[in-house]
């Protein structure tokens, strides 16, 4: 039982953590490249970010610096775009891209992006199925295997389960979420000219890597349902 439940978890969870691990290399990788090279107009990642945001008229919008690597992000609540140093003070291509993208996600929000209102939205319910989810589904599987209540034991796993299904959800209405943001990015750089044609290879290296580690999320994500799924419906049968 104990191996089968092993190899079933290493051909549906596993390759998305190695797809992860490959894209988080990636990333690093056109990063650290495109980090060390300067953008002709030598703006910062901040400037190039304000200067997006305010030719889409989001003058409230502020730009704050965030502590931590690649910490990057925009905060719809607070209407604030916050950049990590190593982005916002920089005048790379990679910083330049960086901080176009979160400002991408600041358009979405200025145009009512129905993919970033429901992510939004269902934070709180995926926080608390994450952790809980899994609890919920090994207590199920206890319940059944130490008094015997098959019925409620697997009802109760099946509700932990669908709370922990809140995380795969998130990963998949993240993806079209971080490919627009990408898409209006680069359209906002050459139409803006703030890059030159020839430093958008950087750009696209950059935030395409980035782009896997979605992806990647997702079918880690969906690989660990279907695993609680087989497990369920094999413990039904038996």
């Amino acid at each position: 039982m104990f191996g089968g439940s092993f190899m079933l978890w290493i051909l549906l969870a596993l390759p998305g953590m190695l797809l992860g691990l490959w894209a988080q290399a990636k990333v690093k990788s056109a990063f650290n490249k495109y980090s060390k090279i300067g953008n002709a107009r030598g703006l910062t990642g901040a400037q190039a970010a304000r200067l997006i945001l305010d030719n889409y008229g989001l003058y409230e919008v502020r730009i704050e610096e965030s502590k931590g690597l690649l910490s990057d992000h925009y905060d719809p609540r607070a209407k604030v775009l916050r950049l990590s140093s190593e982005v916002g003070r920089s005048a790379s291509i990679a910083a330049v891209g960086i901080a176009a993208h979160e400002s991408g996600h600041a358009l979405q929000d200025a145009d009512h992006y129905a993919a970033l209102k429901l992510r939004s939205a269902i934070v709180p319910a995926v926080q608390f199925g994450s952790w809980l989810g899994p609890l919920i589904i090994m207590a199920g599987f206890l319940l059944m295997s130490l008094t015997g209540a098959i019925d409620l034991g697997y009802s109760i796993a099946w509700l932990g389960l669908a709370l922990f299904a809140l995380t795969a959800l998130f990963t998949i209405i993240t993806l079209p979420v971080e490919f627009n943001a990408s898409a209006r990015a680069k359209d906002e750089l050459i139409k803006m000219q703030i890059l030159a044609p020839q430093e958008m290879k950087g750009v696209n290296a950059t935030l395409n890597a980035a782009a896997l580690t979605y992806v990647a999320a997702a079918i880690a994500a969906i690989g660990q349902v279907l695993y609680y799924v087989f497990l369920l419906t094999g413990r039904r049968r038996n």
